[in-house]
């Protein structure tokens, strides 16, 4: 029926979900794009994710000596792609680190599934470099908002499990990178001349709930 009211047309009236498995049973990706009156919506999402890289390239340097840092890593490893927003190496420990960026967490599968791909793809990224890194390790970086606090709280379960270590664990490792690590922590703020990173645990807060109508 589904497939059926598409082909008349009727694409409009079909659920995302709807969408969503009809594109998967002909092997395509449905996605949304939204946009407003001041243009695509992804301009202003890129432009934040900017300036966080830029905060975060410019501050962690000088915040943890020892390490080095390489931005906007590609890589094609048996026909997988993709670009790490920042790879850092410490050469003392010998210890790789993949630090992936979000201004926006809307898909907490997709960043679980799609950072492990690329942590288990660093490996092969190191030896191109000429490293040869005794663990990678892996920090998922949120800029800050209420939005994403709430989204991280109503799946902390499996971020938990994904990222054991929090914000004030990741700073003292990185302060002596031995071992591997899987970390996921909020940036405190990403304004022009803000360079102060907040490395504490993110709170785990309920999401409130609705009044009734």
């Amino acid at each position: 029926m589904t497939i059926s009211r598409i082909e008349r047309g009727h694409v409009g009236s079909q659920s995302l979900d709807a969408l969503r498995r009809v594109g998967a049973a002909l092997d395509m990706r449905v996605e949304v794009v939204a946009r407003w009156r001041a243009g695509d919506l992804d301009r202003l999402l890129n432009a934040r994710h900017s300036r966080l890289h830029e905060v975060v390239a410019d501050t962690f340097p000088r915040r943890f000596p020892g390490w080095s840092l390489a931005p906007e890593v590609s890589f094609s490893i048996y026909g997988e792609r993709g670009i790490i927003d920042l790879v850092a190496w410490n050469v003392a420990h010998r210890s790789l680190l993949v630090i992936e960026l979000k201004t926006d967490i809307a898909d907490v599968n997709e960043i679980i599934g799609t950072f492990d791909r690329k942590v288990r793809l660093a490996w092969r990224i190191a030896e191109e470099r000429g490293w040869d890194p005794v663990a990678v390790s892996g920090w998922v970086i949120v800029a800050p908002g209420r939005t994403n606090r709430e989204r991280i709280a109503a799946h902390g379960a499996m971020l938990r499990a994904a990222f054991p270590m929090d914000g004030r664990g990741i700073g003292a490792w990185l302060r002596r990178p031995v071992g591997r690590v899987s970390a996921l922590s909020m940036w405190r703020n990403i304004h022009a001349g803000t360079t102060k990173a907040d490395l504490t645990p993110i709170r785990r807060v309920r999401a409130r709930p609705r009044a009734a109508a």
